[in-house]
């Protein structure tokens, strides 16, 4: 039997999670999104000005079927193309569209076969350099950088009514969003300054999205690992 302790942060107690709720448009669709960090459960628990709760489970694991983008078979790039179908996003010039178009058809995963999702986690700025990558302005290199930069840690999305009959609801704890919510925006203004910072440096032999596009990169490419 494998049981995970399992936060979600959220300005309420929620003691039983409700399957078919949450927002459409989060990194991998409509789920319950935790993590296995109290801590960052807590600076995202917060907004400003407004505490919040790390709601605290456990789920056993072991008769769902888990999807977990960590693991070898996949790449960044699986991972992108589930925000870029998921997450909302102005395709502003005829390089990203391609881009995204690309990502969907070579990389895209069908999440209907999976309870549970684990992979990055992508706040507003960070899909912002997920974004930059697939408009060729950053290299992969690159965005693999920066999504080290914020230290955000994995989500474990519940995406199916089996996996949301498995979470067991066991106590939560209060964030002050003084403390917390402080720590999230300093995180942030951190990363996206080690990130311009990085940017200066040009990555000239990098692989960018238009490389991926005309060489027609496949997963098992060691440029991607």
């Amino acid at each position: 039997m494998s049981i995970l302790i399992l936060y979600h942060g959220s300005p309420e107690i929620i003691e039983k999670p409700l399957f078919g709720k949450g927002k459409t448009y989060n990194d991998y669709g409509k789920g319950f999104y935790c993590t296995e960090s109290e801590e960052l459960t807590k600076d995202w628990a917060c907004t400003e000005g407004v505490d919040g709760y790390a709601n605290r489970y456990e789920i056993e694991t072991g008769a769902l079927n888990v999807l977990d983008l960590s693991s070898e078979k996949y790449t960044i790039l699986h991972w992108l193309a589930l925000l870029m179908t998921y997450r909302k996003l102005k395709l502003t010039t005829p390089v990203m569209r391609r881009g995204t178009e690309w990502l969907k058809e070579h990389f895209l995963i069908d999440l209907d076969e999976y309870d549970v999702i684990m992979g990055y986690r992508a706040d507003d700025s960070y899909f912002s350099f997920a974004r930059a990558f697939v408009n060729n302005e950053i290299s992969l290199k690159q965005l693999s950088y920066a999504m080290r930069l914020g230290k955000l840690g994995e989500q474990f999305v519940l995406k199916t009514e089996k996996a949301f009959g498995a979470i067991q609801y066991v106590g939560h704890q209060a964030a002050d969003n003084i403390i917390y919510y402080a720590r999230r925006k300093a995180r942030d203004e951190e990363a996206r300054a080690a990130f311009m910072a990085e940017l200066e440096r040009e990555d000239i032999n990098g692989l960018y999205m238009r490389d991926i596009i005309r060489e027609e990169v496949t997963a098992d490419d060691a440029r991607l690992r």
